[in-house]
C-alpha cells in the first residue's frame, strides 16, 4: 500500500532520453497538493516532455514518476488519476458540447449511469460557465468557448491532476487575459493541481503559485512568482523570465565594489558579492528612474533616448548611455517630469538604486 504523500507530483532523479539526445537530466522535483504549477522555459528545454512524463504519454529512462505517493512508471496514460487539455483542444467536430464532455464518462468500466453522466455533465459545463451551450455544434463555438468545453471534458472525471499543455496559445491577447482569470478561479473552485506547460513568462507568472524555469533539460530555478521574478538565482533566469539590462563589470578584490564599464564604482550589498572578476550587474527596467535633470539622491547615467514605444499608462524608452551601453526603461508617464512623454533624440539621465540589482558572476551566465 502506498504512503500517503503530501505531494500530487514526485520527480526522483528522472533522465529522459531520445536515441542519443537527453531531452530531461536528472530532474527532482516535488509538486504539493492543490498547487498550480508552471512549467516554464524556451522551445526544447524539456517542459514538454516532464508533462508528458507525468501525462504517461512518455517513460523515462531513468528515475521514478510518483503520482499521489503511487509510482507510475510504466503505467498508461488511461490508469492515471490524470487528464489532460491539449493546445488545439482536441474535441470531436461531430459531437456536440455535452457528447464531447460526456465521452471520457461514458468510456469508463463499470459502465456510468445515464442520469449520473447528465449530472456530471451539466455540473462541469456549470463550473466553466456553458451551463446553457449543451446542445450547440463545436462549430457554432467561439475559441474561447472551445477552450471552456476542453476544459470541462477534462474535469469532469474528477482527476487529481490537470495538465495543460500551452491552452491560451491560440486565443487572442483579450480573451487569453480573461482565461488567465477564469483558470485561476476553477483551480480554486477545484481544489486540485493543475500544471501549465508555457514559454510565455507573463502567463506563468500571472497564473501559477510555483513556477519552474527550465533550460536545456534542467530545472533552474523552483520557487514563487515573486521569488523568480524579484531573486532569480541565475542570469539566465533574470533573462527568460520579464526584461533584463545587462551592464558588463568587474568585481574588485575586496569583493566589495563593482566597477561599471565607464569606470564609475557601485558598493555591492552582502547578497550581491561574487568572486572577484568579471561580473554582470542585472537591472529590471521598471526599477530605473528617467529624468529629464540629472538626480542628486541615486546613481545617475548621461544618455540619450533612441527609441519610445508607447503603451498607454506607461511607455517604454531605449536609451544609449556611453561606456555602458543600450538600456531599456519602462516610466509611469505621469512620473516624469513635467508629465511629459520624452521624444527620441532627447537627452535624459537613468538612475537606479544599486541595492536592487543582482549580480552575477559572469563565469555563470551560461
Amino acid at each position: 500500500m502506498a504512503s500517503a504523500s503530501t505531494n500530487d507530483i514526485e520527480f526522483r532523479s528522472v533522465t529522459k532520453n531520445y536515441g542519443s539526445v537527453t531531452a530531461v537530466t536528472d530532474i527532482n522535483l516535488n509538486v504539493p497538493k492543490g498547487a498550480f504549477l508552471a512549467l516554464l522555459g524556451p522551445s526544447g528545454c524539456g517542459k514538454t516532455t516532464c508533462l508528458r512524463m507525468i501525462g504517461g504519454f512518455e517513460q523515462p529512462s531513468q528515475g521514478t514518476v510518483l503520482i499521489d505517493g503511487r509510482e507510475m512508471n510504466g503505467v498508461p496514460a488511461y490508469r492515471r488519476p490524470i487528464n489532460m487539455v491539449f493546445q488545439h483542444y482536441a474535441l470531436f467536430p461531430h459531437f456536440n458540447v455535452e457528447q464531447n464532455v460526456a465521452y471520457g464518462l461514458r468510456q469508463m468500466r463499470p459502465r456510468i449511469a445515464t442520469a449520473e453522466i447528465d449530472r456530471r455533465v451539466g455540473e462541469a459545463l456549470e463550473m466553466v460557465r456553458l451551463g446553457g451551450f449543451a446542445k450547440r455544434r463545436i462549430h457554432e463555438m467561439s475559441g474561447g468557448q472551445q477552450q471552456r468545453v476542453a476544459l470541462a471534458r477534462a474535469i469532469v472525471n474528477r482527476p487529481s491532476v490537470l495538465l495543460l499543455d500551452e491552452p491560451l496559445a491560440a486565443l487572442d491577447k483579450k480573451l487569453r487575459s480573461a482565461m488567465q482569470i477564469e483558470l485561476q478561479t476553477l483551480q480554486r473552485e477545484l481544489g486540485i493541481t493543475f500544471v501549465l506547460v508555457t514559454h510565455d513568462q507573463e502567463e506563468a507568472l500571472s497564473m501559477a503559485d510555483v513556477v519552474c524555469v527550465m533550460s536545456a533539460g534542467r530545472i533552474r530555478q523552483l520557487g514563487s512568482p515573486q521569488e523568480v521574478y524579484d531573486r532569480p538565482a541565475d542570469l539566465f533566469v533574470a533573462d527568460f523570465v520579464g526584461k533584463t539590462n545587462r551592464v558588463d563589470a568587474t568585481m574588485e578584490a575586496d569583493g566589495a565594489t563593482l566597477r561599471l564599464g565607464d569606470g564609475s564604482a557601485i558598493s555591492a550589498a552582502a547578497r550581491q558579492r561574487v568572486v572577484p572578476g568579471q561580473a554582470i550587474v542585472a537591472i529590471r527596467p521598471e526599477a530605473m528612474r528617467l529624468t529629464r535633470a540629472q538626480a542628486s539622491d541615486i546613481m545617475s547615467f548621461k544618455g540619450v533616448v533612441t527609441h519610445r514605444i508607447f503603451l498607454g499608462s506607461s511607455a517604454e524608452y531605449a536609451v544609449a548611455v556611453p561606456g555602458l551601453g543600450d538600456f531599456l526603461v519602462t516610466a509611469d508617464r505621469r512620473g516624469i517630469s513635467e508629465s511629459d512623454l520624452v521624444e527620441p533624440g532627447e537627452t535624459v539621465f537613468l538612475g537606479f538604486d544599486p541595492a536592487g540589482a543582482h549580480v552575477f558572476s559572469a563565469s555563470s551566465a551560461a
